[in-house]
């Protein structure tokens, strides 16, 4: 039997860049903050929480800790790849907080365009989920209407005023083929519309790599945080193409029964899944069947 892992499984430029600022100022000995988890890994978090990272889940959060006691050191907060709306990082400075900014460079584009075009008076439609925190940050970084598209359907509801402009982005993480179909419903429409792939291209050739594995795999593993939106993608995409496929975040949730007939398992994994984890699983496979 063979194993194959995608080329590109595992961190992607973005998270680790974000992770690796952490540990940059785990060795200050500050008191480190992130803005969200890190990544959407709930192993990575565990391990820096042990480390003392804390966690601030939203502005309130941030807020509230004007009443702690951190002495005459008040905090580093770093913010998480997914990037933050425009009145978190006022907030912050606000409060006297160091901040780290560990955005991808691919979503702080993203901002860029955004607040740009918002401000020309266009209509930002945003094409991906809506409560990804990604998109939540994008979304505040437009100072004008914004909506925000993730299925068929809300294309097709979706109503522009008259001589209304749109400004068309995407989520980085979304699935390429559905970005391009949504976008067509919005050129059927006839809408003054200017359109930028903002999809980050690695998760492109992730999601290539994963497909033209599955199609030849047997069994596909796919590993990565349950709230990780690119690993649902992948998983998604996989399971289109191989009926056998598995959804683990970690090497204890798989859970193999493979016939004799299995010639090839395939091995893919989300970008906010450590090498540690995808070599585990690698392993175990090779070694047990």
């Amino acid at each position: 039997m063979e194993v194959v892992v995608a080329k590109s499984a595992g961190f992607c430029f973005g998270v680790k860049r974000a992770v690796d600022a952490v540990y940059e100022q785990l060795e200050t000995g500050k008191t480190i903050y992130t803005y969200g988890p890190i990544v959407h890994n709930e192993e990575v978090v565990k391990t820096l929480e042990k480390k003392g990272v804390r966690v601030i889940e939203n502005e309130d959060e941030l807020r509230r800790m004007e009443q702690e006691h951190l002495g005459s050191q008040k905090g580093t907060v770093i913010v998480r790849a997914h990037g933050v709306p425009q009145t978190t990082y006022e907030l912050i400075r606000k409060m006297g907080l160091e901040c780290i900014d560990a955005t991808c460079p691919f979503v702080s584009h993203i901002h860029q365009l955004i607040n740009g075009d918002s401000a020309k008076g266009r209509h930002v439609v945003i094409i991906g989920n809506e409560q990804h925190p990604e998109v939540v940050g994008i979304k505040g970084w437009a100072s004008g209407p914004v909506t925000v598209i993730e299925t068929r359907e809300q294309a097709e509801r979706f109503c522009a005023k008259k001589d209304e402009k749109l400004y068309i982005v995407s989520q980085t993480t979304f699935n390429y083929k559905k970005f391009k179909d949504l976008v067509e419903i919005f050129r059927k429409k006839g809408y003054d519309i200017s359109v930028v792939n903002t999809i980050c291209n690695a998760t492109e050739e992730r999601q290539k790599e994963a497909v033209e594995l599955a199609a030849k795999a047997d069994v596909m593993i796919v590993i990565g945080g349950t709230h990780s939106s690119n690993t649902r993608k992948l998983y998604e995409l996989c399971q289109s193409e191989c009926e056998n496929t598995y959804y683990i975040q970690t090497l204890d949730d798989l859970q193999l029964d493979l016939p004799n007939s299995v010639e090839l398992v395939g091995i893919t994994a989300g970008a906010s899944t450590p090498n540690k984890i995808i070599e585990e699983v690698q392993n175990y496979v090779r070694i047990n069947f």
